[in-house]
This record gives C-alpha cells, sequence and structure tokens, in this order.
C-alpha cells in the first residue's frame, strides 16, 4: 500500500508541476494519464467521479484527483494525490507572496504572466475540445452541453451553474431509455455497499460550525478560508469573490487581483490561492499563515468526496442514474466552455497579437504535437519578450 501510495504521490506531482489552465485543463491531464495511459480506472468509473465534483463544493479537480488516489491505494493514496498535486503551487504562491511583501507591485511578471494566459487557454481548448468528443456523443448530450453553456454565459452566478447541471440531470433521468445505448455501465467499484461515510460528514458539519464561533484571532485564518472552500461552486475563478468579501478588511483589492492573476500563472489548482493570501494576511508567520489557508480551503470538499465517494459509484450503478450522470457531464462541458471564454479568453485575448499568440500555440500542440511543457515554455518566453 505504501507503494502504491508513492506511486500516486511522483505521478500527482509531475502533473502539479506542468498542469497549467485551470480546472478544465487538469480534468484532461487526468483522463489522459490515469484512465488512457496507466488504467488504473474505467472510462466509465472516471466519469462519476467527474460528476460527483460538480454536486460537491470544493476544487473540482482536486476532488477528482483525490477520489483517483483513494480508488488506487486507499487514504494514504488520496492524501499523496493531493499532496502531490497541489504542493507546487503552493510553494509557488507563498514564494510570490514573500516577493510581494518586498516589492507592492508584480509589473515585471506582466508579460510572463500574459503568456501564461495564453498559454493557458491554448491547454483549455485543447482539453476541451477532447471533453466535447468524449461526453458529448448525441443531439441529447449536445443539448445539454450548448443550453448549459449559454446559460451561464447570459447569467454568470453561481444559481445558474447549479441550476443548469440540476436540469440536465433530471432530464437524463427522464430520458434514460432512449440514452441506454450511449451507456457503459461497469460493475460497483465500492467496496462499502455504497455506504455514507457518517464520520468525514460529521467531521465536515462540526468544521463549518466551529468556524461561526467567535474564536480566537489566530484562527481566524482558518475560519475565512473553511468557510469559503465550503461554498464555493464552480470552482477556482468563483472563490476569488468569496475571499474577496471576508478578507476585505485585512487587504485591498489589487492584492487579491494580483494574487488571482499569480494563481492563473503557475500549475496546479487555483484554490492555491489561498496559499498566497494566507501569507499576506498573517505578515508576522507568513509560512504558517500560507499552511493553514490551504489546508483550510482544500479540506471541506476532501472530507465531502471521502464522506460521499462510496454511495456515489453505487447509485451511479442503476441504468436511470447513469444516464443523469452522462446528461450531467455533457452540461459540465458546457459549464467549462463558459469558462473558458469567462474569465480565461477575456482576459488572455486583449489584442491581435494575442490571438495570434494563441493560434500558434495551438498549431505547436495540436499539428506539431509538441508536450504541453514546450508550449506553455514557448509562450512565457513570448510573453516576457513581447507582450510585457
Amino acid at each position: 500500500m505504501i507503494k502504491s501510495a508513492f506511486d500516486v504521490f511522483t505521478c500527482f506531482l509531475r502533473l502539479g508541476l506542468v498542469s497549467f489552465g485551470g480546472p478544465a485543463a487538469h480534468l484532461g491531464y487526468f483522463q489522459q494519464e490515469f484512465v488512457h495511459n496507466k488504467q488504473w480506472l474505467s472510462q466509465q468509473h472516471y466519469h462519476n467521479l467527474l460528476a460527483l465534483s460538480q454536486f460537491l463544493p470544493g476544487p473540482g479537480s482536486s476532488q477528482v484527483g483525490f477520489a483517483i488516489g483513494l480508488h488506487r491505494a486507499g487514504l494514504l493514496g488520496a492524501l499523496a494525490a493531493f499532496i502531490g498535486f497541489t504542493l507546487p503551487s503552493a510553494l509557488l504562491m507563498t514564494s510570490l507572496a514573500l516577493v510581494s511583501q518586498l516589492s507592492t507591485e508584480l509589473t515585471w511578471m506582466g508579460g510572463l504572466i500574459a503568456g501564461l494566459k495564453i498559454a493557458a487557454l491554448v491547454v483549455v481548448i485543447d482539453a476541451l475540445s477532447q471533453m466535447y468528443h468524449q461526453f458529448c456523443r448525441n443531439k441529447y448530450l449536445i443539448t445539454a452541453c450548448i443550453l448549459s453553456c449559454c446559460t451561464v454565459l447570459l447569467i454568470p452566478s453561481i444559481a445558474s451553474q447549479l441550476g443548469s447541471l440540476a436540469v440536465a440531470a433530471l432530464s437524463g433521468g427522464l430520458l434514460h431509455k432512449r440514452l441506454e445505448q450511449q451507456l457503459n455501465v461497469t460493475p460497483p467499484c465500492s467496496n462499502h455497499g455504497g455506504k455514507i461515510r457518517w464520520l468525514y460528514l460529521a467531521t465536515f458539519i462540526l468544521l463549518m460550525i466551529l468556524t461561526w464561533l467567535p474564536i480566537q484571532a489566530s484562527l481566524a485564518t482558518f475560519s475565512h478560508f473553511y468557510q469559503a472552500g465550503s461554498w464555493v461552486f464552480g470552482g477556482g475563478h468563483v472563490v476569488l469573490p468569496l475571499l474577496q468579501q471576508s478578507l476585505a478588511q485585512q487587504l485591498p483589492a489589487e492584492q487579491l487581483l494580483s494574487a488571482y492573476a499569480a494563481a492563473q500563472a503557475v500549475p496546479g489548482p487555483m484554490f492555491s490561492i489561498a496559499s498566497y493570501l494566507g501569507a499576506v494576511v498573517n505578515p508576522g508567520s507568513p509560512l504558517l499563515g500560507a499552511l493553514l489557508a490551504t489546508i483550510a480551503i482544500f479540506l471541506p470538499g476532501l472530507l465531502l468526496v471521502l464522506a460521499f465517494v462510496d454511495v456515489w459509484q453505487t447509485i451511479a450503478q442503476q441504468a436511470k442514474y447513469a444516464a443523469a450522470i452522462h446528461m450531467l457531464n455533457a452540461a459540465v462541458v458546457g459549464l467549462l466552455m463558459a469558462a473558458m471564454y469567462q474569465p480565461i479568453f477575456i482576459s488572455a485575448v486583449t489584442t491581435n497579437l494575442d490571438a495570434v499568440c494563441a493560434l500558434l500555440g495551438l498549431f505547436l500542440l495540436r499539428v506539431l504535437k509538441l508536450s504541453v511543457l514546450w508550449v506553455l515554455l514557448s509562450l512565457a518566453l513570448t510573453g516576457l519578450l513581447f507582450l510585457g
């Protein structure tokens, strides 16, 4: 088990070093690595985990990675997956926070960030292209994808995201007989009889209650970030407004925006923005602040995965629910398409030169078949030279 957990750690650490592009790209990386290359789990199992992550608050791609580690090597593997995938971005964001305290502006990074934003856009477009072909295989699934994308673009809110997912899942259940030919139901992956793990759910609820009680100032960082991680649906792009509300008195808006820009420029989960902010709001002990904030913002989502992953896998074997999950996955692709446009596209492509760089990045990735790392390095260098 320890060897399996170490294998999980090394695989996720490697992905954590190169996974630029946000949740959409991360999910594409995971599918390629753990479904196609290593075959640690089936395509159907992966789809089920993806659907579960959309129903729970927290960082979706990190939750999927956590569940993959849990499936591969138990709880130790889940922790190994989380640490491996999160560690590079957390260290980078903490380092950037320490630098920002020495220099109030990160203008020297402007060109680099511009290039990496374009690289993120290229990676997301590539991942979405693959996900669309995998998840949207008939007119019903395509309809769910397009409608969810249009809804979120026209009504950008958490309510519209959840509403789109709910409508897609309900429609899948009602249309399950017409979708059965698209389903590939596998035997249950759970070894626990499909039960809710009440200990983890109780821990999540208890910590939520404690964060709302009067607490010592030393625990305020944990409280703010745990609350944010408990309410965020939609990933790292949504967490910024919640943190802005809770940290408004401690940080100026400019500092929050610098943290957000930096989070897009580093690999790994965007929730690592907590590492940056935790260090900044605790100038006396920035490393401890970064550690507390990082643990607190990820912890709610991980506890909920542990609580519900088994019962979800059991439910997902039933035809009606499996059809709902297929429709849900298609709707998720639509949500990611909307997120690709806003904020990724509109923040990355502001000039004709940006558009040209994005097209060249897609050419390098899709036509010349260069690795993602080389594409990222090429666009980062282009940003430093021409986009600063």
